[in-house]
């Protein structure tokens, strides 16, 4: 079987704590998890049932992470958006990450590859 992984990317101009970063990460991971598990349930029970492998990366601005997500709609790759509820360190509406799959690992490394881990 291919390996299937997810991708999280991160912003890092926000300049969010390092709990933050990790609330913005587990949003992103469960918000597009659930909808591969919707549209895909099999590609999704193969990413369960092969240790739910993720990657975290980082991204410099909100460009950057339009032109990955744009990439990623393209290719049919699906993904979800988070946007900050502002309760805490951000404004409402601020997008922080992005979730990426769970897919094919070298279908998001042809879009994702060049990025840095966080």
């Amino acid at each position: 079987m291919d390996e299937i992984k997810q991708v999280i990317i991160i912003r890092t101009d926000l300049k969010m704590s390092a709990g933050k970063k990790c609330a913005q990460a587990c949003h992103a991971s469960i918000s597009s998890s659930n909808r591969v598990r919707k549209t895909d349930t099999k590609l999704w029970k193969d990413w369960i049932n092969s240790g739910q492998k993720k990657v975290v990366l980082k991204i410099q601005s909100l460009e950057q992470l339009e032109e990955i997500f744009g990439k990623l709609k393209r290719n049919n790759i699906i993904c979800a958006i988070i946007n900050d509820a502002g309760l805490t360190q951000l404004e409402p509406g601020t997008t922080t990450a992005l979730g990426i799959g769970p897919n094919l690992s070298n279908k998001i490394d042809k879009i994702t590859g060049t990025l840095k881990l966080l």
